[in-house]
């Protein structure tokens, strides 16, 4: 299984990411956590790691080759999806090169690239390899995918959710958000993606949760979990430290117990 998790630039997806994956490594499965967000750098920290991995850019040259073998594919006008710039046809987890991961038990952690200087350009060559790494990652049983993506829904236009089996957004209080989640819906099923949920994130009362649901129902999706307020998340956020939390623990657990069901 893939899962994709997006939403709104501040709406905690990583956070989300990181109950998740600690959540699935506990009910025994291994997971693969694959950081596809070019701007945020901390995930590698909320997971309890001690490193972040070297980016699996690495692997292909760097941005500034890929960059340019984009530039050649499509002035040369040859479709995107021929252009393959990872050697293997098919990409086992245990296959990805050590130093491209980060370990902690049943955890692994890949890194597709960040934006790290001022004026080195857009964020299209880590889209272009997160699609075809994805494409060609191959799953054995046991093993989970959980994918933080960029804010925003770009990574749509670039078609990394063609290979994802489940849309995980989140929404936090906030009308944007709400209309970002609908959004969501609507491109993922474009992408083939029939199965995309809904989780409530900083969630302070029950009549607020209630509230969002009803927006959310309105837009044709249907909230799985609730995430609310915890000052543990907000202090392990602030530390730069593993995001944990006996309540957090709960509610995740209800929504992975979702996913699994479905």
């Amino acid at each position: 299984m893939r899962i994709s998790v997006c939403g709104k630039g501040g709406s905690g997806k990583s956070t989300v990411v990181a109950l998740l994956a600690e959540a699935l490594c506990l009910k025994g499965f291994r997971v693969l956590v694959v950081d596809a967000d070019e701007s945020n750098s901390g995930l590698f920290r909320m997971l309890g790691l001690e490193h972040a991995p070297v980016p699996l850019m690495e692997l292909v040259g760097g941005k500034k080759e890929l960059l340019q073998k984009m530039i050649s594919t499509f002035s040369s006008k040859e479709p995107r999806g021929r252009m393959d710039v990872l050697t293997d046809d098919r990409i086992l987890v245990r296959d990805i090169p050590r130093h491209c991961t980060a370990y902690r038990g049943n955890l692994r952690l890949v890194n597709v690239g960040k934006i790290l200087e001022p004026l080195e350009g857009c964020a299209c060559p880590m889209g272009v390899l997160s699609q075809e790494f994805l494409r060609k990652l191959s799953m054995d049983n046991g093993e989970i995918a959980i994918v933080d993506m960029e804010a925003g829904i770009e990574h749509f236009g670039r078609g990394v959710e063609t290979s994802i089996d489940t849309v995980l957004v989140v929404v936090e209080p906030s009308m944007e958000s709400l209309e970002l989640a609908a959004k969501v819906k609507h491109l993922a099923a474009g992408a083939g993606v029939s199965s995309t949920w809904a989780l409530l994130n900083k969630v302070t009362s029950d009549e607020l949760a209630q509230k969002l649901r009803q927006e959310l129902d309105r837009r044709g999706l249907e909230a799985i979990g609730i995430i609310h307020q915890h000052p543990e998340i907000f202090e392990a956020c602030l530390e730069g430290h593993k995001v944990d939390g006996e309540t957090a623990r709960r509610e995740i657990g209800e929504v992975v117990d979702h996913l699994l069901a479905r």
